[in-house]
């Protein structure tokens, strides 16, 4: 169990990660010792896909057609073993997510289940551009008894609006992820929030090779943030952070 109070409704995810295992099986056709041996390879795998293939060129490509399915057993390796920092993001969202909320690149689902359990929240878009996760995702919320709440898509109109945007484990992975805050901040309505994070850094030992480290683009994208969201406090010792929208007097 947590070292940090949670709420009630996330208790499956501490039992069992939201049924994440069953799920894989079930989607995957695929036995538990198989399972467990793509989880155990999950990291390399994808990493010695990402040495062969990735090019920044092509990048949309690469997520949305190449990976296929390693990306469930890499999510699904990380999400399983590192229960009380999963857990914690998720009981941030349960504290902050509201309204209609954005689950920007949702990867397994889990982040989009938590706050579709939410009773403050009304509908959650779950976006990806990799159509394996898609179908993974939209059978979980049917077994999970949630489609009535979620709705699971590869791509979200610039238009649209929502009270919450979460977006993990994302933005390292898009070759210009200030223009992608920008394009949050104007999806937010004046007392919006974002749940974010992000890793540029391409590991100690270059496994991943398909995340963005360029120290100018780094650079801009802090710029971008502090200009246009204010930090709000969360007590949870996790990478993620919560911002609330901020438009400087003068700007719109």
């Amino acid at each position: 169990m947590s070292s940090f109070p949670t709420t009630e409704f996330l208790s499956g995810y501490w039992q069992d990660a939201f049924n994440l295992k069953q799920h894989l099986q079930e989607f995957l056709q695929i036995d538990l010792e198989t399972l467990e041996a793509r989880l155990k390879t999950g990291q390399q795998d994808l990493a010695e896909i990402g040495h062969h293939d990735f090019n920044w060129e092509k990048a949309t490509e690469f997520y949305g057609k190449r990976v296929g399915e390693a990306y469930l057993f890499e999510l699904g390796a990380w999400h399983l073993s590192s229960q009380d920092y999963i857990g914690a993001t998720l009981q941030l969202i349960a504290d902050r997510a509201q309204g209609r909320v954005l689950d920007f690149g949702g990867g397994i689902g889990t982040h989009t289940i938590a706050a579709a359990l939410s009773p403050q929240v009304q509908q959650v878009i779950y976006c990806d551009i990799n159509p394996v996760n898609l179908g993974f995702v939209e059978k979980r919320v049917l077994q999970m008894g949630l489609s009535n709440k979620v709705k699971c898509c590869l791509e979200v109109s610039p238009e649209e609006t929502f009270d919450t945007i979460i977006c993990f484990d994302v933005l390292e992975h898009l070759p210009d992820p200030s223009q992608q805050l920008l394009q949050f901040h104007k999806m937010l309505p004046p007392e919006g929030k974002i749940i974010l994070n992000w890793y540029f850094f391409k590991g100690f030992n270059q496994e991943f090779p398909f995340h963005l480290d360029d120290p100018q683009v780094v650079d801009t994208f802090f710029l971008t943030l502090q200009q246009n969201f204010l930090e709000v406090f969360h007590p949870y010792l996790i990478v993620a952070r919560c911002y609330r929208k901020w438009t400087r007097p003068g700007l719109t």
